[in-house]
Parts: structure tokens; C-alpha cells; sequence
């Protein structure tokens, strides 16, 4: 969660984005993706965002205890402000901790972001962001294979 100023306004905005995947090398993990969030600006109305989708998933590792991956997801989103609705794609690097029985931290600080949304009242949007060092994801993986 997250809280900034949009102009006199405060926001809060919040997300939680599951994925699920399947290791089919030591390297390499394909699965699927999804997200629901909120922003919620005062004195505005409150917007609901959900997205679907799939992703790839490549990492190597430094050691028993460390690894460095690269998501690539893509797919589609909507949300309730005018009903837009449209694609995404995402580059997302990050870090891996493996700790004990197959769980583990992953860490990120951001990334490369693609999007487009066209609303029944708005014009299509298209938006390209680099939000390296901008934000920073925390994920706990549990590994049943490999």
C-alpha cells in the first residue's frame, strides 16, 4: 500500500498480484499472473484495477543461497474508471533468497511497464514507465519441484 499527493489530494493505493508457475528446467519457469488493486484519491471516486495474464520466468544462480531472475509478463487489464479496458507487458528483474523446504524472498525495485487502456468516454492511452528504485516488491515462493 502505498500514499502520495495527486495535486491538493491525498492517495492511497493498493495491490496484491499472485502468480503461479511451473519450473520446467533449472533456468526456466512459465505460469500465469494476475493482480487486483484500488487507488483511492479524496474527494474522488474510488477505482478498481484487475489484470490477468501469463509470464515467463528466467533466473541463474550465484549459489545455494542467492539467484537473479527476469519476469516477463503480459496480458490484460481493466479498470472500473470509464471501464477501460486493454493490454500490458512488464520487465521485471529481482533477486531470489532461497531460505529452507523450498520457500523463499524474492525482491524487486521496479522495472520497464507498457500499458494501454480505451474507455467508453476516453480517447485509447498509451503509456511506457520506467519505475526502477520507484517501488519495491516483496514475494515468498514455495518451490514443489526441481
Amino acid at each position: 500500500m502505498t500514499q502520495e499527493k495527486i495535486g491538493d489530494s491525498k492517495a492511497t493505493n493498493f495491490e496484491i498480484s499472485p502468480k503461479v508457475g511451473y519450473q520446467f528446467a533449472d533456468t526456466w519457469t512459465i505460469g500465469a499472473e494476475g493482480a487486483i488493486g484500488s487507488l483511492d484519491v479524496k474527494g474522488s471516486e474510488k477505482t478498481e484495477n484487475y489484470k490477468i495474464g501469463r509470464f515467463v520466468r528466467y533466473s541463474t544462480s550465484f549459489s545455494q543461497l542467492f539467484s537473479f531472475y527476469a519476469d516477463l509478463g503480459a496480458g490484460y487489464q481493466n479498470t472500473s474508471l470509464n471501464n477501460a479496458k486493454g493490454m500490458y507487458a512488464s520487465f521485471d528483474p529481482g533477486l531470489f533468497i532461497n531460505m529452507k523446504r523450498g520457500f523463499g524472498l524474492n525482491f524487486s525495485i521496479g522495472g520497464i511497464k507498457y500499458d494501454n487502456l480505451d474507455g467508453k468516454n476516453d480517447p485509447r492511452q498509451e503509456r511506457l514507465g520506467f519505475d526502477f528504485g520507484k517501488t519495491f516488491n516483496i514475494g515468498i515462493p514455495k518451490n514443489f519441484g526441481l
